[in-house]
């Protein structure tokens, strides 16, 4: 079977895994395996004066216990941030590097403090509890505001004030002489509040050590490769070559699994002073505790209008709560991402932003789906909502009277960056006629009649695409005939094993099932910029489209040989070499084999860096109903138009979407990590506190596109992954607020839940009377 760009076939890996088939990192078996568990502090901020594992040490099957001390007596190094400085200025960051092992001082609940390693996973969690840290707990911080304040606890001696950074950009002029010329002025406290991103399948290592190589081999759930290889090399202090990192099927990542984890050095250490393979798999608990959250964080906005609509400036004071340490790619988010398209979709002349990043007692923050775009969409969008409530304008409207035309494409923002291409008012439009925005006044009153709030909310969406910048493929004609497609980039769920050759396909006219696709090991190809920032079809597509013209005219040489025809006469047409004007022609496959034999095989290596991104938008309406009494808020329907380009199968691509749309369900009505101000301790630390969006919190998606080619990438493709979620979170909060706002609820801090809208509810009925 033939399916190319466009076509929709099943996802050919779905197979495997409905059948139980799917090779997990837990289902991995390696021969004496030994099994090891994390010590984590149970303090948020605390001194550590001593640990005695004596009585540890002596408990059955215990074959090692590691601190702190012991990792710099074998001369490992903590570990970096990915991103050290800001993006734009090149202005260091000031941090702290994250220690493998607590040393001296514990800043976050579920620090790592000691590695023990037994027979088993029972006898290590038995010897874990007989090591006695002696802790002198110290004052915690866990907000930006609290870790700003005068006299604030101070986490480290290299971050003065627990100040990461703090930068000014845009044109400070322009924007004060707009909003003094403005007639209207809008301001608005928005918190974009922190979440747990708790993947299907958790986080975890299994490390091993030949020392006759002198080499190590970590298995991994991860979602980046390359990167993750590479810094744990060099807090190893080897060179990269000396380490492999191995991933499965990996049960999702979201983000939690972008970036390199003190696990992930510390299992393929362990199992060299042990002398056999360590495996270490993470708890649902420590999920909650240890890994990479997202968001967490708070702005001030103001938008400047004119008499008719038209925005003039935009003004954005915010705090990034970065957690406990500088982790990956964080402070990239906030002076990259973050200010990238601050004015989103909408024409701003200028726009002033004033972004800080602190440290807190808190869990560090990583990336989770949409990362600094969806914050950055959340403000514009409920500063939009806002202007029109407080200036008498209609919503939808003011959106449009803002948004560049599509025939005025491509755009470049106050901040210089271009917008290649999108049709943002018909996209708008669409939704609206799709959503039956005409007949939502009579739903209303029937909910009313039902004793039900409804409010209808909607929000315009963009990110830009392309993470890492470089990335690369090996397409490699095997002698039995099939082809293998090597990539840099790493399938988590998306369906790459199904896109990925449905471009080879199209592009060689080949059957699908004679490509294979090969990733997730690092001995495989030489670098990858894994998976992260929707970037998988853009950049190793991009990448695939390329070795195909480099295989073709290969291909066209050995053809015009094998055919005894000039090279220029030979055209490719439909998976076959033809010589022009006549019926003689010869496949692919078969001139691969007869290149092979012939000592030039049509293997074919291509790497390449982008120059720019690309940048997925669309249009969410949602609608909600709120029970008067209770404040429980229900979705009631949910539509959305979205522009991803060209699509390599839209069933895959619908498929990203309605995940990224109920994981923004989620943040918007139920999920909130939570810390007690005081004592820094978890208050959602497991699913009994922290609750996941189910099948009967959401509705039928109703989903369309309306696609305009993006010109950054041959393929004209746009990611997809996250843009779901980008427009989720503000589509669903505006819904509820104009549901509420009748009543003199102006904003709800945190997820929509029961309780906080039944004590909104409650506040608003006290105010009035």
């Amino acid at each position: 079977m033939r399916s190319g760009i466009g076509d929709r076939p099943k996802r050919r890996e779905d197979q495997r895994f409905l059948t139980g088939q799917g090779r997990y990192l837990d289902d991995l078996a390696f021969d004496g395996v030994t099994y090891a568990v994390v010590l984590r502090s149970p303090h948020a901020h605390a001194e550590i004066r001593a640990i005695d594992s004596a009585a540890a040490k002596t408990m059955p099957g215990v074959l090692a216990l590691l601190t702190a001390a012991d990792a710099q007596a074998d001369g490992l190094k903590p570990l970096l941030p990915y991103v050290d400085a800001n993006t734009v200025t090149g202005e260091p960051f000031a941090f702290m590097p994250q220690p493998l092992l607590a040393e001296g001082k514990v800043r976050y609940v579920g620090e790592p403090v000691a590695l023990i390693i037994a027979e088993s996973r029972d006898q290590a969690l038995d010897a874990a509890e007989q090591v006695a840290v002696d802790y002198v707990p110290l004052p915690a911080v866990t907000t930006g505001a609290a870790a700003r304040a005068p006299r604030a606890p101070r986490l480290s001696l290299e971050v003065p004030g627990n100040l990461c950074f703090e930068w000014h950009a845009g044109d400070h002029d322009a924007v004060a002489r707009a909003f003094a010329a403005a007639a209207y002025v809008v301001t608005l406290s928005v918190d974009n509040h922190r979440v747990v991103t708790n993947p299907m399948e958790p986080r975890g290592v299994v490390g091993d050590y030949d020392p006759a190589s002198g080499r190590y081999t970590a298995h991994v759930s991860a979602q980046s490769l390359h990167a993750t290889r590479d810094h744990a090399a060099r807090a190893l202090g080897v060179e990269p070559k000396q380490l492999r990192f191995i991933a499965p099927d990996v049960g999702g990542g979201f983000g939690a699994k972008n970036f390199i984890y003190p696990e992930q050095v510390l299992i393929p250490w362990a199992a060299r002073r042990v002398g056999r393979a360590v495996k270490w798999i993470a708890g649902r608990g420590e999920v909650f505790v240890a890994d990479h959250q997202g968001r967490d964080h708070q702005a001030e906005a103001q938008l400047a209008l004119d008499a008719e609509g038209h925005f003039l400036a935009l003004r954005i004071r915010s705090v990034a709560n970065l957690g406990a340490y500088l982790e990956g790619s964080a402070g990239g988010v906030q002076t990259f991402q973050y200010a990238f398209l601050p004015g989103t979709v909408y024409r701003i002349p200028a726009i002033e932003l004033i972004v800080s990043a602190v440290f807190t007692n808190t869990a560090p923050i990583g990336v989770l789906r949409g990362p600094g775009y969806g914050e950055a969409v959340n403000i514009m969008e409920r500063l939009v909502d806002a202007a029109a409530r407080q200036c008498g304008f209609d919503r939808a409207k003011l959106r449009r009277r803002n948004m560049p035309a599509a025939a005025a494409m491509p755009v470049t923002n106050a901040f210089g960056n271009k917008i290649d291409s999108g049709a943002f008012p018909e996209t708008l439009d669409r939704a609206l006629a799709a959503a039956d925005v005409a007949g939502f006044a009579s739903r209303r009153t029937e909910g009313e009649r039902r004793g039900r709030l409804r409010g209808l909310g909607l929000a315009y969406h963009i990110k830009a695409t392309g993470g890492a910048p470089s990335e690369n493929v090996d397409v490699r004609f095997e002698a039995d005939g099939s082809v293998s497609l090597i990539t840099g980039t790493q399938t988590i769920g998306q369906g790459h094993e199904t896109t990925f050759p449905q471009i080879l396909a199209d592009r060689l006219g080949l059957q699908n099932e004679t490509i294979r696709l090969v990733q997730g090991d690092t001995d495989l190809i030489p670098m990858g910029g894994g998976h992260g920032s929707s970037r998988a079809t853009y950049m190793g597509g991009t990448a695939i489209w390329r070795a195909a013209d480099i295989i073709i005219e290969k291909g066209r040489r050995i053809a015009a040989e094998a055919m005894e025809a000039a090279e220029a006469d030979i055209r490719f047409e439909d998976g076959q070499f033809v010589v022009a004007g006549t019926d003689r022609a010869v496949d692919l496959l078969r001139i691969a084999r007869i290149a092979r034999e012939a000592g030039e095989p049509l293997d074919t290596y291509y790497a390449w860096t982008r120059e720019w991104m690309t940048f997925p938008n669309g249009a969410h309406v949602a609608e909600v109903e709120i029970d008067r009494e209770t404040g429980e808020v229900r979705m009631a329907r949910y539509t959305a138009i979205d522009d991803y380009g060209v699509m390599v199968n839209p069933m895959v691509a619908a498929g990203q979407a309605h995940g990224a749309i109920a994981q923004g369900v989620g943040q918007a009505l139920l999920e909130g990590a939570h810390y007690d101000p005081e004592s820094g301790q978890v208050l959602a630390g497991s699913f009994m506190d922290y609750a996941l969006p189910r099948a009967d919190d959401l509705v039928p998606f109703e989903l369309g596109f309306n696609p305009t080619r993006c010109t950054t990438n041959p393929l004209g493709v746009k990611g997809c992954g996250e843009a779901g979620m980008v427009g989720a979170f503000p589509a669903i909060a505006s819904a509820i607020l104009d549901a509420l706002a009748p009543l003199g609820v102006g904003g709800i801090d945190g997820p929509a839940n029961a309780y906080r809208v039944w004590r909104a509810l409650g506040a608003a009925r006290a105010k009035s009377g």
